[in-house]
């Protein structure tokens, strides 16, 4: 499927939010669920079969690029900071600094809402995205109508860490063209993705490339990579939440490991768990359209529970 079609179709707009640009792609009717991507990474990442088998559900995705990402505002006046210092920092239980936290990024979320005209949303995230999802629902409550959490961590240091291979394919230095861009995809998705499921390389190398020519911000990487260590342990925050809540994680994730997405599903009153075995820190195809069904299932009965106009 062309990566392109989607904006070709229905452009995608950029709305003041939180003070910042932040760039999105709304499309489709029905209940809006708010997909929110990882770090580093930009909207057009997100496989468009993924999208559209949401739209096919009758959902309507919002699909926001993250501040310092794609063609959301980026933060250039504000410093990088050194990854291993701060993630040895992290590891030790000590306090440490950051330009923006997982709550300025949230708030930009809750923004984007405000523009939109959107009282309350679904709200889906992978990876830091879903650290994103957790921290809007924590800090907006009213505004997220169900939560589901993929591919993530509360922050809670334990459960959090993954395998040292995975922390270094994605710390390696930033390409220096398109070409390399590209590779240095595939060697992550090597390293970090599915062991029990066929890679869609050719939309793997495509989507690389398509953000490539948008453009790649690797002091932006750096600083979203600050406010996931400065954020801390949301566990007993998240235990507060009364929504319909879902966990997505995959039993061969070598990035945040699989006693991540259990601890997730633990902190979260009445969460859904699904794990699922052979899938690691990606979306491949075989996996799509069963977190398409859960995503749909957790809007579902969270519709079901809003009371009657």
């Amino acid at each position: 499927m062309d990566e392109l079609a989607p904006e070709a179709a229905n452009p995608a707009a950029t709305a003041r939010c939180n003070g910042i640009d932040i760039h999105h792609e709304d499309r489709g009717e029905g209940p809006p669920v708010l997909v929110i991507m990882g770090i580093g990474s930009q909207r057009v990442q997100w496989p468009a079969e993924f999208l559209a088998a949401l739209r096919a559900h009758g959902l309507r995705t919002i699909t926001p690029d993250n501040r310092d990402a794609g063609r959301s505002e980026w933060m250039r006046t504000l410093p990088a900071p050194n990854p291993l210092r701060m993630f040895s920092k992290a590891l030790a239980g000590l306090p440490t600094k950051a330009p923006y936290s997982l709550v300025d990024m949230a708030d930009d979320m809750a923004g984007l809402l405000d523009a939109l005209g959107i009282e309350r949303a679904h709200v889906a995230g992978i990876s830091m995205g879903g650290m994103i999802a957790q921290t809007l629902a924590i800090h907006h409550p009213h505004r997220v109508a169900s939560l589901v959490s993929m591919h993530s961590t509360t922050g809670g240091r334990r459960a959090s860490l993954g395998k040292p291979r995975a922390y270094r394919a994605l710390l390696a230095p930033g390409p220096q063209n398109r070409e390399e861009a590209i590779a240095r995809q595939v060697e992550v998705t090597r390293v970090v993705g599915s062991t029990g499921y066929a890679h869609d390389w050719e939309g793997i190398r495509r989507r690389a490339g398509l953000a490539y020519d948008i453009g790649l911000n690797p002091a932006g990487f750096l600083r979203q990579w600050a406010a996931i260590m400065h954020s801390g342990d949301r566990s007993a925050a998240l235990a507060g939440l009364r929504i319909p809540a879902r966990v997505i994680h995959g039993s061969a994730d070598p990035l945040i490991p699989p006693r991540a997405g259990r601890a997730t599903a633990r902190a979260i009153p009445g969460a859904t768990l699904d794990m699922i075995p052979g899938m690691g820190h990606d979306l491949p195809p075989g996996v799509i359209g069963r977190i398409a069904d859960g995503i749909a299932a957790t809007v579902a009965r969270a519709e079901s529970q809003r009371p009657a106009a």
